[in-house]
């Protein structure tokens, strides 16, 4: 291991579990812990959970905080109006590109929470300070990075959480998706990247182990970056540096549905995004000829031009080989397109995303 990567407070209990670690990002994280295939079917079937603690907690606390938001993102945090709820959005610069995307949480008028990714949590930090300078908005935005973060998923894993954290079932149990409560200084969301129910627990970093333990002894199963990424995938869930980053518009990347262009709210980003608009469509793939698997950045061939796979990986729950990818306007669902793989041109189907959701195939 490379002495300038970064660990959790959970790193030694990967190993102690047996872990395969690899450098994600400059991060020290587990990819299994001997079988992506089993902790795949550990999430679709039951619980399972994922060391999520490189992600970034970010406070942001001051009077002028939800205005400040309302310029900074690009969705519309007027939705948030119930202490708990959260929103997914992008961070864009005034390019119209995306510089993150994350989770929004309102507690209270003058206190909002950010999740961000490892990857780009401290240009985020430095965007918004910048911001929060230019603006005038004397906010204070503090990185939490006395916090870690387990995400807990599958059809049994909110009892599983219950079990252990006995104390937080009154305050959690009425949850809908995508809202949280704080007790105490842990923080339940009823979110997650698996397409699948379940919570994701933001606690102090001194706890995370002994948490990490009590679920193992409840049966909640760990899994690695491998799981993560094939249950995203059949989520139809972006991945940031892959599915989108700074060279992409939203629209581009099949984030329409999060960018607020209906309110008269101006925010970073948006008239050049007005001005660029969409001029590609964000669909999945499923392969229907035998002979490969579908990967990032393979070319697509269809009647109306080229197009690139962004995501693609072999499905444990389909058995088939699915993929996101960015294609030409004028394709539709349905249609069949060609993928170049090695030597070959093998035919896909385009389907519309999720591919899988709480456990069963989306498609027709």
């Amino acid at each position: 291991m490379s002495a300038q990567l970064h660990t959790t407070p959970l790193n030694a209990a990967h190993r102690i579990a047996n872990a395969r670690m690899v450098d994600f990002g400059g991060w020290d994280m587990p990819v299994n812990y001997g079988s992506q295939i089993e902790e795949h079917h550990a999430v679709r079937t039951d619980a399972g959970m994922f060391d999520v603690s490189h992600m970034r907690v970010v406070d942001i606390k001051g009077e002028q905080v939800r205005a400040f938001l309302t310029r900074a993102l690009a969705n519309n945090v007027a939705k948030l109006k119930v202490s708990g709820k959260a929103l997914y959005s992008c961070l864009l610069n005034p390019q119209a590109t995306v510089i993150d995307d994350l989770i929004v949480y309102y507690f209270t008028e003058d206190y909002f929470r950010l999740v961000v990714n490892a990857g780009t949590a401290d240009k985020d930090i430095a965007w918004m300070q910048q911001l929060n300078t230019e603006w005038n908005t004397g906010l204070t935005i503090t990185s939490r990075n006395d916090l870690a973060i387990l995400a807990v998923q599958g059809p049994n894993a909110r009892a599983k959480v219950w079990e252990v954290l006995p104390g937080t079932q009154a305050a959690s149990s009425d949850l809908k998706p995508f809202n949280a409560a704080q007790i105490g200084d842990v923080m339940i969301a009823r979110t997650g990247y698996t397409g699948e129910d379940g919570f994701e627990v933001a606690l102090p970093a001194t706890q995370i182990e002994a948490f990490w333990n009590q679920l193992i002894t409840a049966g909640v199963r760990p899994c690695g970056l491998g799981a993560r990424d094939t249950l995203r995938l059949e989520a139809g869930m972006n991945l940031y540096g892959q599915d989108m980053d700074e060279t992409i518009n939203p629209l581009n990347a099949g984030l329409a549905w999060t960018i607020d262009l209906v309110s008269e709210r101006d925010f970073v980003g948006k008239e050049a995004l007005i001005a660029q608009g969409q001029t590609q469509q964000f669909l999945g793939l499923l392969l229907l000829d035998k002979g490969g698997v579908l990967r990032g950045h393979q070319v697509v061939h269809t009647e109306h031009g080229t197009g690139e796979i962004t995501s693609g990986t072999f499905s444990p729950s389909l058995q088939q080989s699915i993929a996101m990818a960015r294609l030409p306007l004028g394709v539709a669902i349905g249609d069949t397109v060609h993928v170049a793989i090695r030597d070959k041109k093998l035919a896909a189907r385009v389907v519309k995303m999720p591919f899988v959701r709480n456990g069963k195939s989306q498609l027709s």
